[in-house]
């Protein structure tokens, strides 16, 4: 009796320190793959969240970019004016080459005045081109210029703001009507480009970097934007010439 009472008093009792070690092991190999697996959902919203926030900030910056390239004009009035000495402002449409952005100079009917009794029309001065980013290095934005009243300088001037951060690359092209051709520079302003002239489209091509740049590799996904922009107003406007 004594002999059957002990066997059966050992076998209620609990675990053995054994036991506990292997069932803690379990669990906490359990735990960690849990946890792996939430920490690569995670990682992942957030790597679509982010390309899904450059493919919106891309998108906006090619439609603004379209929306003010169709405004841009030139004007016999302020390039030619019958006495030098009392023009107050120039025209221009200049598009120059830079590595990795191109850039843009152009006078355009996109000015919005916002404020009831400011002294602004629609005319501005714009431009777009790369700046480096100065919290980051190596990082280059794409900027745009505005100034919301013409001058004698139609490349200087005005405020800048940030339209598109971390670009790879901003390439502009230029249709010239007279040749049929591609060009990758313009200048209304010179004898020796196209004098007094207007593309007929141009070719906007926009690279982000879509991904998370690394210190070691610095490999990188890219986003890529491309459009071709109908300059409307040909010719340079006469209203008060003729």
């Amino acid at each position: 009796m004594s002999r059957r009472g002990t066997r059966r008093r050992r076998a209620s009792a609990g675990f053995t320190l054994v036991e506990m070690l292997v069932a803690v092991a379990i669990l906490a190999m359990i735990s960690v793959l849990i946890y792996g697996a939430f920490g690569g959902m995670k990682r992942s919203k957030e790597g679509i969240q982010r390309v899904n926030d450059r493919y919106r900030e891309g998108r906006l910056a090619i439609g603004r970019i379209s929306r003010e390239l169709q405004s841009a004009y030139l004007s016999s009035q302020v390039e030619t004016p019958l006495n030098q000495a009392i023009a107050v402002q120039k025209t221009a449409f200049v598009g120059t080459q830079g590595t990795p952005a191109d850039r843009v100079d152009f006078n355009s009917f996109a000015n919005r005045r916002i404020e009831r009794d400011s002294h602004e029309s629609d005319q501005c001065e714009i431009s777009y081109f790369g700046s480096d980013n100065p919290e980051k290095h190596g990082v280059i934005d794409l900027v745009r210029r505005i100034s919301k009243h013409p001058d004698l300088e139609p490349t200087k001037g005005g405020q800048v703001e940030v339209l598109a951060t971390d670009i790879d690359l901003f390439d502009l092209q230029y249709l010239d009507p007279l040749t049929g051709q591609w060009v990758d520079t313009w200048d209304s302003t010179q004898a020796v480009g196209q004098p007094n002239r207007m593309p007929l489209q141009v070719r906007v091509l926009l690279v982000l970097n879509g991904g998370r740049r690394t210190e070691q590799s610095g490999g990188r996904q890219t986003i890529r934007f491309m459009t071709s922009v109908d300059i409307p107003i040909q010719h340079p406007l006469t209203f008060a010439t003729q």
